[in-house]
């Protein structure tokens, strides 16, 4: 969604950063989404590069070549937030814009951006993760992806109302609230949003939802890639629940309950009565039912892909939380025992 830009004088330069992996497919487009803001004041664009087995360091110096504001930065270990913090330090502006190298910024993101900051007051703003597929699969996760049966209550995924927020999708920072927390919790491999996001709220900092702010993400391109990302997604926000004391809520431990009681539900109806099967018949009509609406306005082979994405989102999460090693945890607490990440 578009917004009036800020006048010249009153728009503060900007920094985007974005930690790239084997982002061949994508990566030409969304740096092109973000030099092609209507943003009137200075911009530079910050690619962590991490160790790519395709052509996107090939296609990340061509774009440095193409535009002086772009520049990258290596991430050897080509973890997410290794590379944030990389790009972070090298970058140079009072605010920052996270992107992946997979996400395209609707116009108008980067003015109304700074221009919530600014009325808000906030530490952090977001808006919406907006899921679209270039085939059927792709569009099925997409529509998963953006339904309540598929992700809750969560607006950064299905919409809503602007206001305060637990996290939101990527974000656009003040840059001295990045500092005061030392940036991105490096051993979080996952859910270091949610991690950081935490942190900042736990310090009295606001986070802000606005569904002005809209981001297009493409999804994974297969059933395994899906199932891994979920499965990580799940292993992590339990490495965050134990790091951090009362920071779970009842929908995070929809997933992980679902798939104990269909367990139990099959276990048991091979061993003592069929009508326990009625656990997990259950679970299999209602994520058809839940396709339905999900899957209005598109192809035919998209809707029928619908519960599939589903139940792969749902069973690779719970059992991620389910089996995330307690290790995690610990590794995370004594990293915790310096600053976070590094020092940005």
């Amino acid at each position: 969604m578009t917004s009036n830009p800020p006048n010249t004088a009153a728009a503060p330069p900007v920094s985007v950063i974005m930690p790239v992996l084997n982002e061949e497919r994508h990566l030409r487009e969304a740096v092109r989404h973000i030099l092609e803001q209507d943003y009137p004041g200075e911009l530079e664009v910050v690619i962590a590069l991490g160790p790519s087995t395709d052509r996107t360091d090939e296609i990340a110096a061509a774009l440095v070549a193409e535009d002086p504001r772009v520049r990258t930065v290596p991430n050897p270990t080509g973890k997410t937030p290794a590379g944030l913090n990389a790009a972070i330090a090298a970058s140079r502006h009072p605010v920052v814009v996270r992107v992946d190298g997979h996400g395209m910024l609707s116009p108008g993101y980067i003015a109304t951006a700074v221009r919530l900051l600014e009325e808000t007051g906030a530490a952090n703003v977001g808006g919406i993760m907006h899921a679209e597929g270039e085939n059927n699969w792709e569009r099925a996760v997409a529509a998963a992806m953006t339904s309540r049966i598929g992700v809750g209550n969560a607006a950064f995924h299905t919409g809503g109302e602007a206001g305060e927020a637990e996290t939101v999708y990527l974000g656009v920072f003040r840059r001295e609230v990045l500092e005061q927390h030392g940036g991105y919790n490096e051993e979080f491999i996952r859910a270091q949003d949610w991690e950081l996001n935490y942190r900042i709220r736990q310090a009295g900092g606001r986070i802000w939802f606005s569904p002005e702010l809209l981001v297009s993400y493409r999804p994974r391109p297969t059933v395994r890639a899906l199932a891994r990302q979920y499965l990580q997604y799940g292993r992590w926000r339990r490495v965050v629940a134990r790091y951090h004391a009362g920071s779970i809520n009842p929908r995070y431990l929809a997933p992980p309950a679902a798939v104990v009681a269909i367990a139990a539900g099959l276990v048991a109806g091979a061993l003592v009565s069929p009508w326990f099967l009625v656990v997990p018949g259950g679970y299999v009509a209602a994520i058809c039912l839940g396709s339905l609406p999900a899957g209005k306005g598109l192809p035919a082979g998209a809707r029928a892909r619908i519960p599939l994405a589903l139940a792969t989102m749902h069973m690779s999460w719970g059992w991620g939380f389910l089996t995330s090693p307690r290790k995690l945890a610990r590794k995370v607490i004594a990293s915790r025992r310096e600053p976070a990440g590094h020092q940005v």
